[in-house]
């Protein structure tokens, strides 16, 4: 029976278990994530099953169309405003595709989770206004991919976390805390995607809380800079990167940026971190495009590095995911910079790396049918208690 209505929605809630379409659509633009998610309970107690995964790629246009307003002061307000319809519907086809490939049918859907495409990140660490609030902008609108779709569609999420005080960004504790937390070591889980960013996960006995901090750079700079000088996505297997020499007169500015001194929890974008952002920092004779890019790897690591010494733990178990997770270079210089520590894909958890920022929001959205934000107080350190997310329903 097709579920369209707020009684439905109820009965959904009041299921042991729940099957939901997690969606993510980066800052790289490769294509939306799709993670078909059976899952039971909620709060603390969260199983979850990956059922069926892929990521569907993006059309050049539909990239280029992102791309004319993404990470943009200035820009064309009828296509904004165009691209948040033309966003979901794309989305809702994606939806249907992978369905129809999977023979499942969307009367079997309890939920579609929706993060939506991330269009301008603006928190007050950023835009430096004192005057003015942290916000952020993610198109796709709910209600065309649940009319679309016949799905009831939760989106948006990252609203509530700033209207409850937080900075909309990163989300990942939200899920990670929920999965991951282990009683006796701390864990560390490490997504390395157009921005790289951390959950840190204390043991029980330890008096620190959870948090998740966005770090700096991850794979934004030296994807933008493999699709300029290259002509590729990005740097696959970190074939460029190892072609070319660390400038570290360049990796010694880049790491005087002023970001990557601030405290953690903190957040950050691809609107500071850029191609430009990193050409800034250039010497009078700048160094080749091979040169650049090994220096943007070796930037990414000892940021991370960095960020994983300072945390209040010692020699915490690492767990990593996203497209970083596949940069063969960027690993290595991992474990050269964190001896002593394991670092591993999030695969030894049971969680495909490729998945676990889709399977993040199937979470999200199951704690909002289903949770209740007393869950997460006192238990996150800089993240306000909060359910988050907006319900669309299809009729």
């Amino acid at each position: 029976m097709s579920r369209t209505g707020i009684k439905d929605l109820a009965a959904i809630a009041d299921k042991d278990e729940r099957l939901i379409l997690g969606l993510m659509s980066g800052t790289s633009l490769d294509g939306l994530d799709i993670a078909l998610c059976r899952i039971h309970g909620s709060g603390l107690g969260t199983e979850v099953t990956l059922k069926s995964f892929l990521t569907s790629p993006y059309t050049e246009d539909f990239k280029e169309s992102i791309r004319a307003v993404f990470a943009k002061r200035t820009i064309d307000l009828q296509a904004l405003t165009l691209l948040n319809t033309m966003i979901a519907e794309t989305h809702a086809r994606l939806i249907q595709d992978a369905l129809s490939a999977w023979n499942v049918s969307h009367q079997d859907v309890d939920l579609v989770a929706s993060h939506g495409q991330t269009i301008y990140h603006a928190p007050l660490s950023l835009h430096g206004l004192a005057d003015q609030p942290n916000a952020t902008l993610q198109l796709g609108d709910g209600d065309h991919i649940a009319r679309r779709t016949g799905i009831i569609t939760c989106s948006d999420f990252r609203q509530k976390h700033v209207a409850a005080g937080g900075e909309g960004a990163p989300l990942a504790a939200y899920g990670d805390l929920l999965l991951f937390s282990d009683e006796n070591k701390d864990r560390v889980l490490l997504n390395i995607g157009g921005i790289s960013n951390l959950t840190f996960l204390p043991n029980a006995a330890s008096k620190a809380r959870a948090f998740s901090s966005d770090i700096g750079p991850g794979n934004t700079i030296m994807d933008a800079l493999a699709q300029r000088d290259f002509g590729q996505a990005y740097d696959d297997g970190a074939v460029i990167a190892r072609q070319g020499k660390v400038n570290t007169a360049l990796l010694k500015a880049m790491l005087s940026e002023p970001f990557l001194n601030l405290p953690i929890p903190k957040t950050t974008g691809p609107e500071l971190f850029s191609l430009p952002w990193a050409e800034s920092f250039l010497p009078d004779e700048a160094p080749s495009s091979l040169d650049l890019m090994a220096t943007l790897n070796q930037l990414t690591a000892e940021t991370i590095a960095n960020a994983i010494r300072a945390l209040p733990a010692k020699d915490p178990e690492v767990f990593v995911s996203g497209g970083g997770a596949h940069n063969p270079l960027l690993r290595e210089r991992l474990d050269q910079w964190l001896p002593g520590i394991s670092i591993q894909t999030t695969d030894a958890l049971g969680i495909d790396p490729d998945a676990k920022e889709a399977i993040l929001f199937a979470l999200v959205a199951n704690e909002l049918v289903a949770g209740e934000a007393e869950t997460f107080k006192d238990r996150l350190h800089g993240g306000p208690a909060v359910t988050m997310g907006k319900i669309s329903l299809p009729d």
